[in-house]
This record gives structure tokens, C-alpha cells and sequence, in this order.
């Protein structure tokens, strides 16, 4: 398995790109906004093409108590039959196509609680 990326939840997208942009001179790698167009993705990448996703939810704004952080994402071949073997703690998320990523995804919990987001790309 290969990480893919970090997902930060944040207050403003724009603020945050232009953040991870100037100060950390990551460049803007790609976006997409869910369907129902209430959260906005924004990717950041380092010189060695590590993203983090930047995430807008409307109404929602993390808080100093650690929502800021959302998930770790990991590549994986099969999204049905990595879901099936993983001793996973809990589901978050069942095996579904995500159009607007380009990806199958599910999401599992590892045992401290700690959501991973299997990847499986769109062909």
C-alpha cells in the first residue's frame, strides 16, 4: 500500500491553499466538490507529489479539539476485497464509487479510532 494523502478539514479552502502555497511552497494539484456541493477539496502537493486535502464543509468549522485532522488515504488495488481482509475497527464508509474523485472508496477505522480511506482509482 502506498499513502496518498492527508486530509486537513479547514475553515476556509481558499485561505488554506494560498497558505500551503505561499508558506510552504506546495503547489495546487487538483479539486472537486461532492455532489450535493456542500464540501469543497482542494489537493496541495510537496516536491515529491505528498497531497493533502484540503476540506471545506459548509456549516461545519473544526474546532481546537482534533476534527481538524480527518483521515489517512492509502491506495490499494481492490477497494471490495481490501475492505473484506482488513481487521478494521469500526466502518465509517461501505465500498461505493465516488465519480467526482475518480475513485472507489471506503472508509475503516484502525483501532485507536483513526479513519483510513481505501482507494481504489476509476478506469
Amino acid at each position: 500500500m502506498v499513502i496518498l494523502h492527508t486530509c486537513l478539514n479547514v475553515s476556509d479552502v481558499e485561505r488554506s491553499v494560498e497558505w500551503y502555497t505561499e508558506n510552504l511552497e506546495f503547489e495546487e494539484s487538483w479539486g472537486f466538490e461532492t455532489e450535493d456541493g456542500e464540501t469543497v477539496n482542494r489537493y496541495v502537493a510537496d516536491d515529491n507529489g505528498v497531497e493533502l486535502q484540503l476540506s471545506d464543509t459548509e456549516g461545519q468549522t473544526p474546532s481546537e479539539d482534533g476534527d481538524r485532522w480527518d483521515h489517512l488515504a492509502v491506495k490499494v488495488d481492490d477497494v471490495d476485497a481490501a475492505f473484506e481482509t482488513i481487521d478494521h475497527h469500526g466502518v465509517r464508509k461501505e465500498p461505493a464509487d465516488q465519480p467526482a474523485a475518480g475513485a472507489k472508496t471506503a472508509f475503516v477505522l484502525d483501532p485507536d479510532g483513526h479513519a483510513v480511506e481505501l482507494i481504489e482509482p476509476l478506469e
